[in-house]
């Protein structure tokens, strides 16, 4: 059985742990690592977030900047184009809250009812995206790369997803592997959710992502979904995102040479199924129909 929780969410509130929960992802961008490019344009990418709604999402994911591996990231909070140490930065606040916000205000428009997160690490894009009509900001830094993140998602009183990296997207490559990933993630989540605590971010409106790909190689990924029940002891909601993740073209590599990512669907739903029985409340995909249909044998099992 998966524990219970009432996620507040601002005006309203999604229980979590009765069935589980699926959360379509619409990415406004022209280099995400699945479908970069393909939703760039608003009209696009709000046709794609109505038929996610349509195939069974809970709630739409919307993001205008892509942390695959080796992008390049702000640098702090209010940097610009490029940083006083010379960092490149991919996108702006300005540039991504051209991306979102005409999304996420066409999306309320054309469906009042759905709810919407936005994926972003600024303060400033989440403070303009709730502001839009968002209810969640689903943080990949855990509120780590702008220092008003954590103080803005207090004052918004939104829902908050805090995800676990190691390092950034240009790091990722040369980090060191860890001997047990699942102990470091569980202490490092426990030691960023009572950051956000003391920063004014209500319990009852976190909920924690062990984030799957992002700084773990392919061989740290496996038993973190194998022990993913062991992130209950954390006592928060928990979200997965697997979807498509190198990962998996790993695992179901043939002739020595990775699954792409066209093939990696069936991997996808034997993950995220997996996640689910090992009490999952939130599940982040790009393929939403396939995955609802995962999730409604999964939820017969775990209920």
């Amino acid at each position: 059985m998966r524990p219970v929780f009432e996620w507040q969410i601002g005006s309203r509130t999604l229980q979590l742990g009765k069935r589980t929960l699926i959360m379509g992802v619409v990415n406004v961008t022209p280099d995400s690592f699945s479908d970069g490019g393909l939703h760039l344009d608003p009209e696009a990418a709000l046709a794609h977030a109505l038929q996610l709604v349509a195939d069974g999402a809970d709630i739409i994911d919307i993001g205008g900047e892509s942390t695959r591996p080796g992008a390049a990231v702000i640098a702090s909070a209010g940097a610009s184009a490029s940083s006083s140490s010379g960092t490149k930065v991919a996108v702006t606040e300005r540039a991504e809250m051209d991306r979102v916000i005409p999304v996420i205000t066409s999306l309320k428009r054309n469906h009042s009812d759905v709810v919407i997160s936005v994926d972003t690490y600024k303060a400033a894009v989440a403070r303009a995206a709730v502001e839009a009509g968002a209810e969640i900001v689903n943080d990949v830094s855990g509120f780590r790369w702008d220092s008003r993140m954590a103080k803005t998602l207090a004052e918004l009183k939104c829902g908050a997803v805090l995800m676990h990296m190691r390092g950034r997207p240009e790091e990722w490559r040369t980090l060191s592997p860890v001997a047990d990933i699942v102990t470091l993630v569980k202490r490092e989540l426990r030691e960023r959710a009572d950051a956000a605590l003391m920063a004014g971010v209500k319990r009852d409106r976190i909920v924690l992502d062990p984030g799957f790909g992002f700084g773990k190689n392919h061989k740290e990924n496996y038993p973190l979904l194998k022990r993913f029940a062991e992130l209950h002891e954390l006592r928060y909601p928990l979200m997965a995102g697997v979807s498509r993740k190198s990962f998996i073209g790993r695992a179901l590599a043939r002739d020595g040479k990775d699954a792409g990512i066209s093939d990696r669907l069936y991997g996808t739903l034997a993950a995220e199924t997996a996640a689910i029985l090992k009490g999952a409340h939130v599940i982040r995909t790009h393929d939403v129909k396939a995955c609802a249909d995962a999730v409604r044998i999964a939820d017969i099992v775990v209920s």
